[in-house]
Formats: structure tokens, C-alpha cells, sequence
């Protein structure tokens, strides 16, 4: 490695009784290969990290016992024989040289089952089961548990653990007074709050020796109302400091808050001047005991620059590296451009868990599934000759894969430029990130030799004499059939995302589809993105000073910018706009366009365009013909397939392979469209 591009990234951390090789975490993450009794899949999965020279691997959350599971059979360490089982872990990664600790994560009434427990008898807003206040013996037998399972996890070789104190579970619920109202000895004022974590750590320590890596990982801002005030959490974290921890890692926001941490939309590094100002109040008080800092840092140039901040000491990321599994190592390499990015945007990965789907990744759909055979990427038996249709995301995964296996691949776009739907994307307020994506898969064209041919609509007969012809060339928006829709006013959402026509200041979307949400957002942003502008991205979720506002939450509330334009959403399907978004950042969307005072109707027919603007009516009786009056209409009612090409190529005898739109509609789908090429691209 060489420290000159990253020197302060790459630079090792001294613990005392063991060194990490750099300055980066892999932060926890729930992936589903926790689960069940084989841990082969997540050993293969914890290697790979370890082969790309991660500084300290952190694993998604054990419970310490049944009651503190997140779900049913979720994954627990609580015996010998458990312990015995995790050893293919510990051994997978020591074996490439890395190190590992294992979470120790207690739900709390986070828990999806009837046996939660949790300081008082109260609900959580994202479980549907109230769970049972602990006794004061109770509360010892959960200590206990957490000891347990540490020692549980030294027995199976891991390097250390790290105890969830953060993110609305167990610990948290106890430390906050809007959750804990107890009368004992484990509630009442915040020196009897902090109890619970300050024993953990404690007792913890004992067990395990001196010699043994012991994260907390702290609330450093917790986003909701009743959170702890900022002497709190500073009285905390030098508590724990000072009561053993090796490590201190940032958790920023309670799963039920309301303000976005990790999505897309989420500034990079948006939360760093938290984990920097308890950096300051250590350094205040004489406590040596390294930060990690946590949340929207997905690329080394980001990581180098809050470390030379002095932000932090470490650097906690957990989904970049499932989008890279090499990300450290290239950084150390000068490769950083080749490292695939995480563009955050949640669909494989909490999308999928909060399906109770296996975790994967839009930008790498390997992620988490290194050992099945159907997704490696192995060396052509026989080179041949591939032409890819198409140069979005779907063609450029296929192209790029296969040229990497061997084979002589042409790309073919009838665009100037490369990346289809993601240049439209790229230009909605809050999915900037998509530019990672194009400049990475750009990237992959050059270094995997696939020849371009832009600009260029190709005919089947162009394609003759090709082994394979893959067929990527996306969608075409759908005709939505309304009576005047050829009226001036009528934009398609390519006309308004590709910059070629802008609405004027009364606009209405029909269809609240994902499409029909990113045009709205795009027309009220007016060209600003606060994803861009981290203060203002903070006065519009209300976020601020834990010091100044107890929970870091604005006492005046979220300070949203007016729109740039009066905007209406609209969509046929009766319920609430935007019910089929992502499971994870659907309501982020609706809320943001809330802010701007969209207004969204559902269950109306659109009867037909003219003048006055569009005439609805409502329910399948058409009841109540109103008129909105607008300087535009804009038509995103859905896609079709662009697929013209297949009939005449399989009429003349070539193999012809769909993906992507092309093969299948719907929403606009990236992950979709880069999971099927990918499966595609490793078979040709």
C-alpha cells in the first residue's frame, strides 16, 4: 500500500495491544446471511472484505438471546456450540488478514415478535408488538447476556465486538426518557438512564480481558423528540470511554425518525460535524479513546477529507463495500476510479431486508450471494462475437461483463453519450449520486475493451453474423390515451428531465409512479438540490445543534425553501401516491414533496386536456368533474418496452437476449436491469 493519495485513510491505528491496518470500518449492516445456523455464505462474504484490505470488519447485529432477536430465528450467539459454528467466519477472515468483531444488537421494541422487552411497556412506531417491561432482574439477566455473548464470541475467534447502543434499540430505549419510565434504579434522571450501557461495557471489559477490541456504538444525535440533549450524550460517551471501550462508533438517528440518515438524498458526510464535535469534547476532556466516524461517506476522497478535518479517527463505511468489496484496496492501489460507488439508494439492500429478502446491490448484484456459482464471473470457454443493443445501464453491465470474460463486444446507441434512463436520472434533485454509476460504468468500457459505437441506430441487418445479439434498448413512455393530449401544454417527462422544454409556473404530473415523483420533485427544486448544500439540507429536515435543540431536532421545525412551482401529482390507481416506492425511502419522497406543498391525488380519471388544463373526474363512477387549471401538463404514465429490433433479428436466425426495459417495463428499474445482465452476461 502507499499512503501518498490517502495518507490519513491509509494510515494504520494503533490500539495498544493490536493495530489496524488502516483507518477503515466496515460499519454493521443486516444482510440475512446472519440468519440460520450455516454461516458459510457470510464467511465468504466477510473474506472477500478482508481480501480487500478493510481495516476492521464489523458483522450484522447478533442478538445475545431470543428475546432481544430482531425477528424469528434471527441470528443469536449464546452458546458454545454457536460459538463453534462462527468459527468458519473468524477463520475465513483471518485467513485473508483481516480482522473481524462481531455486533452485539438487542432489539428492544424494535423486535418483530411477541417476546420483545424493553425498559417500559411501550410500542414502537415500526412494530406492530408491544413489548414486556423488564423487572430489575430482568434487566440483569439482558447484562448478562450481552457478557455472554461477548465471551461467546471471543471463544469463536472474533477480534472483538461491538455493542449497539445506538439507533432506537435496546440501549437507546433505556438511555432516552420518552422511552424509559421507569421508577427504579434503571430510570429516572439521565445518571440512572446511562446505567445500562456504562455496566455493559464495564462488566464486558472484565470478562473479556484487555486484550480484546470493544466498540460502543453511540447515539451521537438521535433525531427524535424526547432525545438526549447534547451534555448527555457527551456524558455518555466519556462514561463509556473511560469504562472500557476500545472504540467509539457514531450512530446517527433512530430508525423512527424522521429525517433521512443514508439515503440518496442524504449529503455526503452530512452528519461528520457531530462525530467531530464529540472528538473535540473528548479531546476537552483528556480522553484518547478513538471516534469513528459514520454515515454518507462512499468514496476515499470523501474519507480522506474528514480525517483530515479532524473529524474523526476511523471512518465507518458498511454499504460502499457492498457495492466494492475491493474499495480499500484500490484506493491504496491509485485505482480509484475503478471502484464501483454506492449510490445509496437502498433497494437491494434495505429494501430487500425489510422484505425479509437476502441483501444484494444495485451497482454489484454479487453482493452477499460470493458463493453461487450462477453469479461468478469466470473466463469464456469459446470467444465470440456479442453485440449489445443499447448503452443504459442494462447494455453496459452486459457489454462490460463479457468483453471481461474474453469475448468481442460492441456496443451500439443510437444517443451521442453513453447511459440511457441514468442520464435522466442524474438530473432529479437528490439522485446526483447516479453520476458515480455512469462514471463507473464508463470506466468498465474503457478498461474492459468493449469497442463503441454511439450516435449509430442499427438495423438487423447490421447485426448479421454476431454469435449473440443482447438487446438493452430500454423504454418508451406509454400512451396514456386522454383526449387532447396533443394540446401545447402536453410535455412527457423526457421533454421536461432532458432540459428540452421547461413548464412554466402551474404544473400537473399524471402518474405517481417513481417517474412521475422525480419530475415532481425536479419541478419544485427549481434547479436547487440540497443534497449539494448540507446547510440547507439541514434547515429543511429541521435538523439541528444537539446542543442548541434537545434530540438535535429544530425547536421551529423543518425550514423549507417555497417551491419553484405550484405542482399537482396525479394517478389513477386509487390510495396514496407513491405506495409502490421503495420499501426504505418511499417516505422520503412523499414527505419532501409534502414540504413543497405538492398536492397528490389518487383515484381520478383523466377525462381530457384543452385550454383550462385538465378536466378529472373521480372513482370508477367518474364523479365530480373538476378542472385544474395549469400552464403544463406533464404525461408520466408509465413505459413499454422499445423492442422492435428482436422480431426481425430472430427472423433471420440470431440468438437474441432481452433485459432490462426492453424486456420488461414497469418502473424504471436499474437494479432490475443490471441483476438480469449481470445473470446474462456470466452465462454467454
Amino acid at each position: 500500500m502507499t499512503l501518498a493519495t490517502y495518507p490519513h485513510l491509509l494510515r494504520p491505528l494503533d490500539l495498544g495491544f493490536t493495530q489496524l491496518k488502516n483507518r477503515v470500518l466496515m460499519g454493521s449492516m443486516h444482510t440475512g446471511l446472519e440468519d440460520g445456523r450455516d454461516l458459510t455464505r457470510l464467511a465468504a462474504f466477510l473474506r472477500e472484505r478482508a481480501e480487500g484490505d478493510v481495516g476492521l470488519i464489523v458483522t450484522g447485529g447478533f442478538s445475545p438471546n431470543l428475546v432481544g432477536q430482531t425477528k424469528p430465528f434471527a441470528g443469536t450467539l449464546a452458546t458454545s456450540a454457536a460459538a463453534r459454528r462462527h468459527q468458519v467466519v473468524t477463520r475465513a477472515v483471518h485467513e485473508a488478514g483481516g480482522k473481524v468483531a462481531l455486533q452485539i444488537l438487542h432489539a428492544g421494541r424494535y423486535a418483530y415478535h411477541p417476546l420483545a422487552v424493553a425498559p417500559s411497556r411501550l410500542k414502537s412506531p415500526i412494530s406492530p408488538f408491544k413489548p414486556l417491561p423488564l423487572s430489575s432482574a430482568g434487566v440483569e439477566r439482558q447484562i448478562r447476556a450481552f457478557v455472554n455473548c461477548a465471551c461467546k464470541a471471543r471463544e469463536a475467534g472474533y477480534d472483538g465486538v461491538e455493542i449497539m447502543g445506538s439507533e432506537g434499540y435496546f440501549i437507546n430505549e433505556f438511555l432516552s426518557a420518552a422511552t424509559n419510565q421507569r421508577h427504579d434504579a434503571w430510570g429516572g434522571d439521565y445518571s440512572q438512564r446511562m446505567r445500562l450501557p456504562v455496566e455493559i461495557v464495564q462488566r464486558t471489559r472484565e470478562a473479556v480481558g484487555p486484550d480484546f477490541i470493544l466498540i460502543f456504538r453511540l447515539s451521537m444525535i438521535d433525531l427524535v423528540p424526547g432525545g438526549n440533549s447534547w451534555e448527555e450524550t457527551v456524558q455518555l460517551g466519556t462514561a463509556v470511554a473511560r469504562s472500557g471501550a476500545t472504540l467509539i462508533n457514531s450512530g446517527i438517528g433512530w430508525h423512527e425518525a424522521r429525517v433521512p440518515t443514508i439515503a440518496t438524498s442524504v449529503p455526503r458526510a452530512a452528519f461528520a460535524w457531530v462525530t467531530q464535535k464529540m472528538k473535540a469534547a473528548f479531546t476537552a476532556a483528556g480522553i484518547g479513546t478513538p471516534l469513528v466516524l459514520s454515515n454518507r461517506v462512499n468514496t476515499p476522497e470523501v474519507a480522506e477529507q474528514v480525517l483530515a478535518d479532524g473529524c474523526a479517527d476511523m471512518v465507518s463505511m458498511a454499504r460502499p463495500l457492498l457495492a466494492d468489496a475491493h474499495f480499500v484496496r484500490k484506493a491504496a492501489q491509485g485505482r480509484s476510479a475503478d471502484i464501483a460507488t454506492c449510490i445509496a439508494c437502498n433497494q437491494a439492500c434495505l429494501d430487500h431486508i425489510f422484505q425479509n429478502r437476502m441483501t444484494s446491490c444495485l451497482v454489484n448484484p454479487r453482493a452477499c450471494h460470493e458463493t453461487l456459482s450462477e453469479l461468478a464471473v469466470r473466463p469464456a470457454a469459446q470467444r465470440r462475437r456479442i453485440a449489445v443493443v443499447g448503452a443504459g445501464p442494462a447494455g453496459l453491465t452486459a457489454a462490460t461483463l463479457a468483453a471481461e470474460r474474453g469475448h468481442a463486444v460492441d456496443l451500439f446507441d443510437a444517443a451521442p453519450e453513453l447511459g440511457g434512463q441514468l442520464n435522466l436520472a442524474r438530473r432529479v434533485p437528490g439522485k446526483e449520486e447516479f453520476d458515480e454509476l455512469l462514471r463507473y460504468l464508463t470506466r468498465r468500457v474503457v478498461s474492459t475493451g468493449v469497442a463503441l459505437q454511439l450516435d449509430r441506430r442499427v438495423q438487423a441487418a447490421d447485426l448479421a453474423g454476431y454469435d449473440e445479439v443482447v438487446l438493452a434498448t430500454g423504454v418508451l413512455p406509454r400512451d396514456p390515451r386522454i383526449p387532447g393530449q396533443d394540446h401545447p401544454k402536453v410535455l412527457s417527462y423526457l421533454d421536461v428531465l432532458s432540459g428540452r422544454r421547461l413548464p412554466g409556473e402551474r404544473v400537473v404530473v399524471v402518474g405517481a409512479g417513481g417517474i412521475g415523483f422525480d419530475v415532481a420533485e425536479f419541478l419544485v427544486a427549481g434547479g436547487h438540490s440540497t443534497t449539494l448544500d448540507a446547510a440547507a439540507w439541514r434547515a429543511e429536515w429541521g435538523v439541528a445543534d444537539p446542543a442548541l435543540a434537545r434530540g438535535g431536532l429544530a425547536a421551529d421545525g423543518p425550514q423549507v425553501t417555497p417551491p419553484a412551482r405550484q405542482v399537482t401529482l396525479l394517478q389513477r390507481k386509487s390510495g396514496k401516491p407513491g405506495a409502490g416506492l421503495g420499501k426504505t425511502t418511499g417516505w422520503i419522497h412523499r414527505t419532501a414533496l409534502k414540504m413543497k406543498q405538492v398536492r397528490m391525488l389518487g383515484g381520478v380519471n383523466y377525462e381530457r386536456i384543452g385550454d383550462e388544463g385538465l378536466l378529472i373526474t373521480h372513482g370508477p363512477q367518474r364523479e365530480n368533474p373538476t378542472w385544474i387549471a395549469c400552464d403544463h401538463v406533464v404525461l408520466c404514465a408509465g413505459q413499454v418496452p422499445q423492442r422492435e429490433l428482436a422480431d426481425a433479428l430472430e427472423a433471420q436466425g440470431a440468438r437474441v437476449h432481452l433485459i432490462g426495459g426492453a424486456r420488461e417495463a414497469g418502473e424504471l428499474d436499474a437494479k432490475r436491469a443490471i441483476d438480469e445482465a449481470w445473470r446474462l452476461a456470466v452465462t454467454l
